[in-house]
């Protein structure tokens, strides 16, 4: 069968377009979510310095959110090759996952920086009221 150049064009040009928005997007989610997932690990492990930067990405990631209206950048990029209305579009994740996705990893955000401030405060008031130790 053949397709008129046109439409070789679209299936030589969308196809892979969107598959390729659809790995950025899931590879940008996977580090984000990561990172969300080891934050409390950071806090009970004392890295504080580590949590501080796994809390600036995903911060960094919320403001990006933010400025675009609650919606991912590349859910719009990816909405230019697609007719699809399904929650996962733009992503391989599955589809109740990427419905809920801001909501289950909002709070397990909120609750691993709890963890790490739990932790940070426990290091820093157990670490002050300790005697000092005499270096004779």
């Amino acid at each position: 069968m053949r397709f008129p150049n046109s439409a070789r064009s679209i299936l030589r040009t969308t196809i892979p377009m969107l598959t390729a928005i659809k790995l950025l997007h899931t590879l940008v989610w996977a580090i984000l979510a990561g990172s969300i997932v080891v934050l409390p690990l950071a806090g009970v492990l004392r890295r504080f310095r580590w949590a501080a930067i796994l809390t600036g990405l995903v911060l960094l990631e919320c403001g990006v959110l933010a400025v675009n209206g609650g919606r991912c950048p590349l859910s719009d990029l990816a909405q230019r090759f697609t007719d699809s209305n399904a929650n996962n579009f733009d992503i391989y994740l599955p589809n109740w996952l990427a419905q809920y996705n801001k909501v289950i990893f909002g709070v397990l955000f909120i609750a691993g920086e709890l963890v790490v401030l739990g932790c940070w405060l426990r290091e820093r008031y157990t670490s002050s009221s300790r005697p000092a130790r005499n270096s004779s």
